[in-house]
């Protein structure tokens, strides 16, 4: 039986739940949440965290740890032999008197002088992010008071053991903030034990449960010195997939005193632990657990008599995308309406998260027909003309056919849009009304306190924002066919009337201009400038991993003993001022994504990357470039007859004033982003809180209706948030089509635009030549922010889309190469700035180059071509490229591209018109 004494060291399994990890430690908090559940856990206590502190208190120990956590490890000997010292002091130490008494009367509580298991219980461990599996100690069929104490006080040591101390530097996790728990449990006397996963590791598959099996206790199958019996069991039907029987030759088995490897009796070594029921029921049992935590889980389980019993239960963190073929149902929700991916819809490249979509459909759609309306007219569209569906998860706008036909009528009313004055019309619309009106939206909101608003206006708050937000991309979609149309309007005459053999490429005339991504990075710039010159602190900031910087950034701790506070305290402020000024910007509009402002580890990396003394100073570089510019301008006009002299010299100043307008513009769209992203977290924290969903940031997963009404009327959808999460994983591997249906004009159409997975099979793929040069290197895969660090200097950058937010990474890599984007997209303007090839709108790169593969990007041929292995071991043979005489793609007829214009309201038509510029 268990006590019902609830003291300040010791709490009872039944008493805990997994909010209780700051006490009970992870393996701990998640016990008793199973207890509370009503599983089958063996009865126990907890040795919580605040024993651990009165231990280390009582010793002294605090300083001492910090000071020796905090010095260099050069190597993992120096590291070692730092973690040796720092256990030698925790076992010379000596457990308070009160804090004894209790433990022991908790044991006492137990029965007469029982064995117990004795689990370290860390409060960085069994998190979604971090498992820390196996870091710390653990020591089975302990018996007596003496005994237990000794391995507690040996658990609470085993928190600084070599490996532990790396593992939390490589997870960014600061020393000062580890504490320890012990977990006490009477030993199960297992005649078989082993470990359960309620997803298939190696797949990814979510209907599936794995279970490794032993004989006798599970200290063996943990420790791997024992080869398991392997099961796969459908989750569903509980029927046994497949079954590897293993030669079982040892087992841990009590003997006096603590554990023992035997030999396994010969008569079981070729058995098989577990029978079909045995296994249909633990992966039932299993199934159950996971229901119940809202996510798959990684289980260690025990079986005596009595049936199964679990004795740790944590999620699995590092889980596969399953296998098999992407889903490719690309059937259109309305027969007589046309889909197209462009315009916002690029600035969303993987499947849209559930509430997002949601919100962002009506949002979009209103946004764009007052857009529509006050170029083309108030009769140019109707209702129901124009939406922003997902079709497989991913967005789409839709038009009407009849929308289509009325706006295409429509045309000639557009082009004022192209005129002097309707230049002059759309930016000072963004400038002095779009976007002062944006930002006192985002103001307004910025000064209310989340806590005093109930959900419903957190939701309404969040909707205010996204509206504030599309408004604003609506006002931008006026100013990109601008500046999209100067730039190709000047290459085209520089190209044809201009240009002699030996002359620069046209965008040479249009480097070298300040924007606001540019400002980003000289801003980061600066801040590694002024770093140096604090000797210290450069040194700290060099050796930390990124996520530890952040850490202290946030907590105000110093990132290390020999930096002093004042210049720490300066720097946290000049970089809080980089965050202010540009921490908006978004990796992909989807609000499911955070800002650099809430997750600013890339930014240190690109800081670390200039304090290592990499990277061009950008002030030097854009000088060099508006010398060689404003040169070779002078030298083009100087030669040129006064007609085509006039002519050239009004198309560059209009070319080179709109081309850092657009980028001014664009990052600036997610200002809002932030505070939204706080409402809804805030109303994610009360789902969480009242077990509907299992962590905040699910809240992104749910539909609009779902958390229209109080959190505590809601049902319990955390299956539900992970059956979407696993379909979205799916959609994720697919490549959408960009028009839909593909019939018609409409595969046409479909032929200008980037080459879909259907033609790009071979070991050359092909899309824009966005920036000139060629470079052969390695592949970087970069699926979002958090992987930000993973590009080394000189890697290929290969992505769906770079935004403004990617521009950091730009000084690093050594070409770029997108699924979607033209030459006159963000990814090109920024490439061309830095020097470096880039080959955007492939449709299929990410999918197709494999990470860590050797790649061959050729910006002036627009290709890119496999020639090297992957993580994944696959060779592509590799040639130099396309012959010279390869055609390449070029801009729609006039005609057409303008119809597509029209049909797409100004947000649609030229990126096509302009996706494959005249070479």
């Amino acid at each position: 039986m268990t006590t019902t004494t609830t003291t300040t060291y010791i709490a009872r399994l039944a008493d805990l739940g997994r909010g209780d990890i700051d006490r009970a430690g992870g393996k701990g908090a998640n016990l008793g949440e199973l207890v509370r559940a009503g599983f089958p856990v063996p009865p126990g206590f907890v040795v919580t965290t605040n024993a651990y502190a009165a231990f280390v208190d009582a010793n002294g120990l605090g300083p001492a740890i910090l000071e020796l956590a905090g010095r260099p490890a050069p190597d993992p000997a120096a590291l070692e032999a730092t973690a040796a010292e720092i256990r030698r002091r925790f076992v010379a130490g000596t457990i308070p008197e009160p804090l004894g008494r209790e433990i022991v009367r908790a044991y006492d509580g137990l029965g007469a002088a029982p064995a117990v298991a004795v689990r370290s219980s860390a409060t960085a461990e069994d998190l979604a992010e971090a498992s820390f599996a196996g870091q710390q100690d653990t020591y089975l069929n302990v018996r007596g008071p003496e005994a237990l104490l000794a391995a507690v006080r040996s658990c609470w040591a085993s928190l600084w053991t070599g490996r532990a101390m790396a593992y939390r530097a490589r997870q960014g996790i600061d020393p000062a903030t580890v504490r320890l728990a012990v977990v006490v449990q009477e030993l199960v006397d297992a005649d078989a034990a082993g470990v359960m996963f309620t997803a298939n590791p190696a797949n990814g598959r979510r209907d599936e449960v794995v279970i490794g099996a032993a004989w006798g206790l599970g200290e063996a199958v943990v420790s791997g010195a024992v080869t398991t019996d392997d099961l796969v069991v459908a989750k569903g039907s509980g029927e046994v997939r497949s079954r590897t029987v293993a030669e079982k030759a040892v087992m841990t088995v009590r003997v006096d005193g603590g554990t023992a490897e035997q030999p396994v009796p010969e008569a079981r070594r070729g058995r098989a632990v577990l029978d079909d029921p045995a296994a249909a029921a633990l992966a039932a049992l299993g199934a159950r657990i996971e229901a119940h935590f809202g996510a798959p889980q990684d289980i260690e389980w025990a079986r005596s008599g009595d049936g199964f019993a679990i004795v740790q239960s944590r999620p699995i963190t590092a889980l596969p995308e399953p296998e098999g073929p992407p889903p490719t149902d690309w059937s259109v929700p309305g027969p007589a309406a046309y889909y197209f991916r462009a315009s916002i819809v690029e600035q969303l490249p993987d499947p849209l998260s559930p509430l997002f979509a949601d919100l962002a459909d009506g949002a979009v759609t209103r946004s764009l027909e007052r857009l529509m309306r006050e170029f083309m007219g108030s009769g140019a569209l109707r209702d129901g003309d124009i939406g922003l569906p997902t079709i497989n998860g991913y967005a789409y706008y839709r038009y009407s056919r009849a929308g289509l036909i009325r706006v295409t009528l429509r045309t000639p009313a557009a082009l004022r849009l192209f005129t002097a004055s309707g230049a002059r019309s759309s930016v000072g619309r963004w400038r002095d009304d779009a976007h002062p009106r944006y930002v006192a939206t985002v103001a307004r909101w910025a000064g209310r306190a989340t806590d005093t608003l109930d959900a419903g206006a957190l939701l309404a708050g969040a909707v205010e924002l996204l509206e504030a937000g599309c408004e604003y991309y609506t006002a931008v979609q006026a100013i990109i066919p601008l500046a999209a149309s100067s730039e190709v309007l000047f290459s085209a005459f520089y190209d044809r009337l201009v240009r002699r053999p030996g002359d620069p490429p046209a965008e040479r005339f249009l480097l070298g201009f300040d924007s606001r991504p540019i400002e980003a990075e000289k801003s980061l710039w600066d801040l590694a400038a002024w770093t140096r010159s604090h000797p210290a602190l450069a040194a700290a900031l060099g050796s930390q991993p990124s996520a530890a910087i952040v850490d202290a950034f946030h907590a105000a701790s110093l990132p290390a003993p020999d930096v002093d506070r004042e210049s720490w305290d300066g720097w946290r402020a000049r970089f809080q001022t980089h965050l202010d000024t540009y921490g908006h910007t978004v990796y992909n509009l989807d609000f499911l994504n955070p800002v650099p402002a809430e997750e600013p580890a890339p930014l240190v990396d690109a800081l670390r990357f200039y304090l290592g003394g990499r990277g061009t100073n950008p002030y030097e570089r854009q000088a060099r470039a508006a010398a060689l510019r404003e040169r070779e301008a002078a030298a083009a006009a100087a030669r040129l007859d006064p007609a085509r002299r006039a002519a050239f010299l009004r198309l560059l100043r209009w070319a080179q004033g709109l081309a850092p307008v657009r980028e001014d513009a664009l990052a600036d769209v997610g200002l809002a982003w932030p505070r939204m992203r706080g409402l809804l977290l805030e109303l994610g924290r009360r789902l969480a809180a009242a077990g509907v969903i299992a962590q905040p940031d699910d809240v992104f997963w749910l539909r609009r209706a779902e958390i229209a009404a109080a959190p505590a009327a809601a049902p319990d959808l955390r299956a539900v948030v992970e059956e979407r999460k696993l379909v979205w994983r799916g959609q994720r591997r697919a490549t959408p089509p960009q028009v839909l249906p593909r019939v018609g004009w409409l595969k046409a159409l479909e032929g200008l635009m980037p080459a879909g997975a259907e033609d790009q099979t071979g070991d050359v793929i092909r899309g824009t030549g966005a920036s000139r040069g060629q470079v052969t290197a390695t592949a970087r895969v970069i699926a979002g922010p958090r992987e930000f660090g993973r590009l080394q200097p000189g890697d290929v950058l290969v992505a769906s889309i770079t935004t403004p937010a990617w521009t950091s990474l730009f000084a690093m890599a050594g070409g770029v190469v997108t699924d979607v984007g033209g030459p006159l997209s963000h990814s090109s303007i920024v490439a061309r700035e830095y020097g470096i090839p880039a080959v955007l709108g492939t449709g299929v790169a990410t999918r197709r180059i494999k990470d860590g593969q050797t790649v061959r990007v050729d910006g002036d041929a627009g290709s890119v071509t496999l020639v090297g292995a992957g993580q994944d071991g696959a060779v592509a043979a590799g040639d130099a490229g396309p012959p010279a005489d390869a055609p390449r793609r070029r801009a729609p007829a006039g005609a057409l591209a303008l119809a597509a214009t029209a049909a797409a309201g100004l947000g649609l038509g030229l990126t096509w018109l302009f996706r494959r510029r005249r070479r």
